[in-house]
């Protein structure tokens, strides 16, 4: 489970068996318990969320948008 980012508590990372086939490129975030699923493409957004209210997942979405050059390259060099 590599871990992309640590922001503020959370933490950013993806699965290493992510399906067969493999899915489209995403994010997870973890804290306290709680996890969100986000797809990067054709925009951020949500794809599943377990108990993140409305307004972190709308924070979430801006620290993904913000890195999301990072996230994908991460994801590029481990699944190559």
């Amino acid at each position: 489970m590599p871990v992309i980012l640590r922001h503020e508590g959370f933490k950013f990372f993806f699965y290493a068996n992510e399906g067969n086939p493999r899915e489209p490129i995403h994010i997870h975030v973890r804290r306290d318990g709680m996890e969100a699923k986000f797809w990067l493409t054709p925009q951020v957004r949500i794809a599943y969320n377990e108990g993140f209210d409305a307004r972190m997942q709308r924070a979430l979405i801006a620290v993904i948008e913000a890195n999301v050059n990072l996230i994908e390259r991460k994801w590029d060099e481990f699944f190559a």
